[in-house]
């Protein structure tokens, strides 16, 4: 089936007798482009070219695949570094250049490479769709197991073990209806169609990342979906980073959709070098990068948060826990924002399409902790953390307003903190968890069963610290009583020894619950000790310039040897 093109209008490309189906995968012209339809009136089949259409002419001819834009799906997954449609980049580097040429294809997965398959079930089998075949083993760490394909039941008729290519058939399976099936460790898979799953749970063990603003106030359960909204220069992408580097995932997938070039060089540079704090094992080894950068075709960034959630999917139903890092999704809506207005769509909000809010949920209802498919009740998890970069850090703007209804937190970046160099700039007033209801049962059992009470006396002592400023701004701090100002002095402990932390440092990057409910206890321990001065015969100067408060600010540069050492030693003082 073929066509003609008729117009050319930036990435859309108009072609005429095409007889296509919506979102079928085209190839576009001379350089054979690749594309996608997204729009059809009567003969005329609108596509979106994810290359370069400079030089594209009418009359040129467009052919279609008939089947819709697909991921490889299949070992070799882990570490692999594609662009928006699931091309590896590495590879085509080797073939071209830096410089990537109109119209080249390669195959996601190698199709030479061989993996040692182990068979899990036998000959005579019966088995259903997500049942485990076998398993590969997958750099050091990493176990990639082979399902049975999504629609396919019946007996397993034969299953070898041995090393095989992705193409090879390693099992046939013979189908209720008596046909024969040939399994290959290769699956595809539509992106834009979730992949199926038994039953979705209700997630109840938390993402923990070490950063101790999240953790403590705001937690994630890992199943969950957040948005990170920030003006320029909040921290939006260092701060994705950050998770990416220490969330307890088993698999992390970071989408840079729409960023800066240098931004998506620093992550590609930095996480071969980074280890995994959990398996100590090189980040890379359970990373999967995608990279469209805003130089890039705007339609191919449309495709690539689909993409990066498919993979996600896939590596969820064989039971893990997956997290997919967004960077940013106000670039991805920019991208439907730009196809829309050359399709003539009738704009609504700000420019963008009546379909906007319709699109990001069917991104954000893809995560989930779920029930797999398959017979031995495994389950697994799939969060969805998005940056929106609101334009003048305007949360009122449609992106944020439409993410804001979607999502179960919300971590807003304030400028003004950035400004003050408090980073992670977590505004902690404006920022919010649906998730710590159903936490709760965890942090009692793990933490400590007064962890809601600490915790609940940080956000008391810090709700009234921002009254007390705004009386502060009138009358002057020096005017305010003295027990006013010792809330304002602890509440200025708790910005710099807890929520203040360093990304970049190798011991206060990354801070366990353990550390940080010590740091919550000292620092509410010395509030007390402040709040009771009189009792211990001291004055209001000596408690506000008292020597305990440098020790405790430096508690967080010690290592762990040396840190509960010292806040057991600063206890003893405070008694």
């Amino acid at each position: 089936m073929s066509g003609k093109i008729i117009r050319v209008n930036g990435p859309i490309v108009v072609a005429k007798g095409l007889l296509a189906k919506m979102y079928d995968l085209v190839r576009v012209g001379e350089d054979a482009l690749w594309g996608e339809v997204v729009k059809i009136e009567e003969d005329l089949s609108f596509i979106q070219v994810y290359e370069d259409t400079l030089g594209l002419s009418v009359g040129e001819e467009v052919i279609n695949t008939g089947s819709p834009l697909n991921v490889e799906l299949g070992p070799g997954l882990i570490s692999s570094i594609f662009d928006g449609i699931q091309r590896p980049l590495p590879l085509l580097e080797s073939l071209s250049g830096f410089f990537i040429p109109k119209g080249v294809s390669s195959f996601s997965l190698s199709r030479e490479k061989r993996w040692r398959f182990l068979p899990q079930v036998k000959s005579g089998d019966t088995v259903t769709e997500g049942d485990i075949l076998g398993k590969v083993k997958e750099k050091d760490t990493f176990i990639h197991y082979i399902l049975v394909p999504v629609g396919i039941s019946g007996k397993v008729l034969d299953i070898q073990e041995g090393e095989f290519s992705i193409q090879d058939t390693i099992a046939t399976i013979e189908s209720e209806d008596k046909n024969l099936v040939p399994v290959t460790m290769l699956q595809r898979w539509p992106v834009r169609l979730p992949r199926p799953i038994r039953e979705k749970l209700t997630p109840d063990l938390p993402l923990i990342t070490g950063q101790r603003v999240l953790d403590s106030l705001f937690p994630l359960a890992k199943g969950g979906t957040a948005i990170i909204p920030g003006g320029f220069g909040t921290g939006k992408t260092v701060l994705e980073q950050t998770l990416a580097k220490f969330s307890n995932c088993d698999i992390i997938i970071y989408v840079g959709c729409g960023e800066r070039g240098n931004e998506m060089t620093s992550v590609l540079h930095e996480f071969p070098k980074i280890s995994d704090p959990y398996t100590q094992k090189p980040l890379m080894d359970k990373a999967i990068l995608i990279a469209n950068t805003s130089n890039m075709p705007v339609a191919a960034r449309e495709a690539s948060v689909y993409v990066g959630v498919t993979i996600a999917e896939y590596f969820r139903d064989m039971g893990y826990d997956v997290a997919l890092m967004a960077d940013s999704t106000s670039r991805w809506a920019e991208a439907l924002r730009e196809i829309s207005s050359r399709l003539e769509e009738m704009p609504a909000e700000e420019g963008y399409p009546p379909y906007l809010a319709t699109r990001l949920s069917q991104f954000y209802e893809r995560a989930g902790k779920v029930k797999c498919l398959g017979r031995d009740g495994r389950q697994g998890t799939l969060t969805i953390i998005g940056a929106v970069s609101p334009p003048g850090g305007d949360f009122s703007e449609p992106v944020t307003q439409a993410s804001l209804r979607l999502t179960g937190v919300f971590w807003a970046l304030d400028t003004s903190l950035a400004y003050r160099r408090h980073f992670p700039a977590i505004n902690w007033s404006q920022s919010f968890t649906l998730y710590q209801e159903n936490l709760r049962k965890w942090f009692k059992e793990n933490i400590s069963s007064d962890w809601e009470l600490l915790l609940g006396k940080v956000r008391e002592l810090l709700q009234k610290e921002e009254d007390i400023q705004r009386v502060a701004q009138v009358v002057g701090i020096e005017a305010l009583p003295e027990q006013e100002r010792i809330i304002l002095e602890s509440c200025g402990m708790i910005r710099e020894v807890f929520l203040i932390q360093n990304a970049f440092d190798p011991i206060d990057g990354f801070c366990t619950f353990k550390r940080q409910k010590k740091l919550l206890e000292i620092i509410l321990n010395f509030h007390e000790f402040s709040w009771n001065y009189k009792e211990k015969n001291l004055s209001f100067e000596e408690i506000i310039n008292h020597p305990l408060k440098e020790e405790i600010a430096r508690l967080k540069e010690l290592k762990d040897e040396d840190f509960f050492s010292k806040v057991e030693e600063l206890e003893k003082k405070l008694e």
